[in-house]
């Protein structure tokens, strides 16, 4: 993956500088940068502070979701009430919604914080719940055959067989963070890597554009990948772990 970025970047370079292509329509590389480089003190205090939006904000919707799920999963009345008010608001575009955040809660952390949950909350919620009842029938029934109470089925049978669903779901999520995080920035923030996207680009400072957009992506791809190395150590079982073997026809 990684030679297949380097071979990118360099026909990026060559391309621009081949067809003579404007710095301020399509910056090369190497421009964008040495211009990283000459404000990369701006540019990471404002990564930190992005970073604490989608951090947090993510970590709650994981911290709400899961139970949340298990609840729809496991009750009927919960199902039936709570469920279709959560899909009810998924529908609701949250670029539309998040100016109301802003006159409800300031301009402060926790707003930007309640984005990043909507937009993580729902996948995770929804992949949770099908993990949770993917339980097989027949696999209950002999466990409670045997026996076994009901939080030794859970811990042993319905929590394993739901665990790579619900990783699905916080992978989705994780890769919907940064969006969510830039989201809220772009409607009232005066700080944070969204902010900085905004100026740079009312000033035509295409190059420093992109060193944020690659910024923001490379965020994104290390909490994803963080979350899918928490799943390899959970879930080192599980078929979708497994090498992918190349075969003969």
């Amino acid at each position: 993956m990684i030679i297949a970025f380097i071979v990118l970047f360099l026909l990026w370079e060559f391309a621009v500088k081949l067809f003579g292509i404007k710095e301020y329509l399509l910056p090369p590389p190497s421009k964008i940068w040495s211009e990283f480089l000459k404000r990369q003190n701006t540019v990471m205090a404002s990564a930190w502070t992005t970073m604490t939006e989608i951090i947090g904000g993510y970590l709650l919707a994981v911290a709400v979701s899961i139970p949340l799920a298990m609840a729809i999963a496991y009750s009927r009345f919960v199902e039936n009430s709570i469920y279709p008010i959560i899909v009810f608001l998924q529908i609701i575009p949250k670029i539309a919604i998040a100016p109301l955040f802003i006159i409800w809660f300031g301009f402060g952390l926790f707003p930007k914080l309640l984005i990043v949950f909507l937009l993580c909350f729902f996948p995770i919620v929804v992949s949770s719940v099908a993990g949770f009842k993917s339980v097989d029938p027949d696999v209950m029934d002999f466990a409670r055959s045997t026996g076994a109470s009901p939080a030794r089925m859970f811990f042993k049978i319905r929590l394993p067989q739901a665990l790579p669903e619900i990783f699905t779901g916080l992978k989705i999520g994780a890769a919907l963070s940064a969006t969510a995080a830039v989201v809220a920035e772009f409607v009232a923030s005066d700080r944070g890597l969204g902010y900085l996207l905004q100026q740079y680009n009312g000033q035509l400072e295409t190059p420093m554009v992109f060193a944020i957009i690659v910024l923001l992506s490379l965020i994104g791809l290390a909490i994803y990948y963080l979350v899918e190395f928490v799943e390899r150590l959970v879930i080192p079982w599980h078929v979708s772990q497994r090498p992918t073997e190349m075969t003969g026809l």
